[in-house]
């Protein structure tokens, strides 16, 4: 098929790109001992897009086959002239589109489906005869693999595989009020296939004991004071800021509909402690969660520095919006399937740490919270956000006190980041998410701890 494409491709002399994508994925979910969940699926086919005068046109098909090559190549650039029929924007070829080469050295591998119900049971079993004050209890296992080639009419060839694998356990209890608490925690996983991180269930045995530590703690929990205070925001709830409440907002589509950073560029929107970059494949000297080499539009990636010192200094591109910015593209534009169009989307999106201890940016605070969990989140172009908060302590006399129940922490993210004065010299990442941008996409996010003031809700 490779060769098919590249003479499909020859004499184009516009941009156009074809992608050849499989996507894997095994799927397990046992809830309160009952096999509720056990899929697994395999796509494969066809994305073209062929770029003229300002206007994509883009066509995809099931089949891989010769016929199938020529075909959606054909066919998108038949869509593009029908759409610069109705509407022309008459604007230059994409000059800043470079041919780019990799090849994935490893291989693929999977992994029965007997292995994940088997490892998913064996978790189950434990939580069930270990810890008895539950009222459910699941545990969830996501395999997954998504597999590209990549060739444009410049002369990009690029093959990619982005495994990923992840095991997801959830407890809940009842508490002395008859309410119920509940929380989840990712037991380890990454890039990589499940053989990589999962060879036997009792590894994650302590986890699971951290986890139910933490429910029982919550149960005992108490309300925050609602307001504006001094809190403490663990790692995985400043990835969570990086990309729902900044990220979004440097995306060069939503800066070109309005988002607030449109007339931010050069400016301080953030304490000099904070820089962000939506990393491509390496982060802090090691790979990155989910790292990216060669875009679907064939640009070779490259880290995208977002903020440096407080300062926006740039935005996430694809490149048409490149050019029209005078940006240089970093490989921004993704698509999740062969059927999806390529959209200006993050890839490992992360605050940079700072020079503080945990411990001590803890002690610094009187009175305040450490807030360590959040379950979702939800934020505008205007940077707007709310993140429900699922796991936290106050802060009393700096020293941690009693748990905390759900609350939520909301505000505009740029404001809140100017009052940052302390950041943990560690990063966590958090993988296993997905970014719903009109399409799912896999992606990673963030950040060391930050201590900052920030609304928070009460009962």
């Amino acid at each position: 098929m490779d060769d098919y494409i590249k003479r499909a491709l020859e004499g184009v002399t516009d941009h156009a790109e074809v992608r050849r994508q499989t996507m894997r994925g095994r799927n397990v979910s046992v809830v309160s001992g009952n096999l509720v969940g056990n899929a697994s699926f395999v796509t494969h086919g066809l994305g073209a897009r062929f770029y003229k005068d300002g206007v994509w046109g883009f066509a995809s098909d099931s089949a891989c086959t010769p016929e199938s090559a020529a075909a959606v190549i054909a066919a998108a650039k038949e869509n593009a002239a029908l759409l610069h029929s109705r509407r022309p924007k008459n604007k230059p070829a994409l000059t800043n589109a470079r041919a780019a080469q990799f090849t994935e050295a490893r291989p693929f591998r999977d992994t029965d489906q007997k292995t994940l119900t088997d490892f998913a049971r064996a978790l189950d079993a434990y939580i069930e005869t270990t810890y008895k004050d539950l009222t459910s209890r699941s545990v969830m296992i996501r395999a997954n693999c998504i597999e590209k080639t990549l060739q444009t009419s410049e002369g990009t060839f690029a093959y990619q595989l982005f495994p990923r694998t992840y095991v997801i356990a959830a407890m809940s209890m009842e508490t002395a009020d008859g309410a119920t608490v509940e929380l989840f925690d990712v037991l380890g996983g990454g890039e990589g296939y499940f053989a990589d991180y999962y060879s036997d269930p009792s590894l994650l045995y302590p986890a699971l004991d951290k986890l139910h530590g933490e429910l029982a703690a919550k149960r005992e929990g108490v309300f925050p004071s609602a307001g504006e205070r001094l809190c403490i925001i663990d790692s995985e709830i400043a990835g969570m800021v990086a990309h729902e409440a900044v990220g979004h907002t440097v995306e060069a589509d939503l800066v070109l509909a309005g988002s607030v950073a449109a007339t931010n560029l050069g400016k301080q929107v953030a304490s000099p402690l904070i820089s962000l970059t939506d990393f491509a494949h390496t982060a802090f000297g090691k790979r990155a969660p989910l790292p990216v080499f060669v875009d679907d539009e064939g640009t070779e990636c490259k880290d995208a520095v977002i903020i440096k010192d407080g300062v926006l200094v740039g935005y996430m591109n694809n490149l048409e919006s490149a050019m029209h910015f005078g940006m240089e593209p970093a490989g921004n534009a993704r698509a999740y399937n062969f059927s999806d169009e390529p959209l200006v989307r993050m890839r490992n999106t992360a605050l940079h740490p700072g020079k503080d201890k945990l411990e001590d940016m803890i002690a610094s605070v009187e009175d305040g919270y450490y807030l360590t969990k959040t379950q979702n989140g939800q934020a505008d172009t205007t940077g707007e956000f709310m993140f429900g908060i699922t796991m936290g302590y106050e802060i009393k006399n700096g020293k941690l006190g009693r748990a905390l129940r759900d609350t939520t922490i909301s505000g505009v993210a740029f404001n809140m980041l100017k009052t940052v004065d302390m950041l943990s010299d560690t990063v966590s990442w958090d993988f296993a998410g997905y970014c719903g941008k009109k399409q799912p996409m896999p992606v990673s996010m963030g950040g060391p701890a930050i201590r900052c003031r920030v609304n928070i809700g009460g009962r």
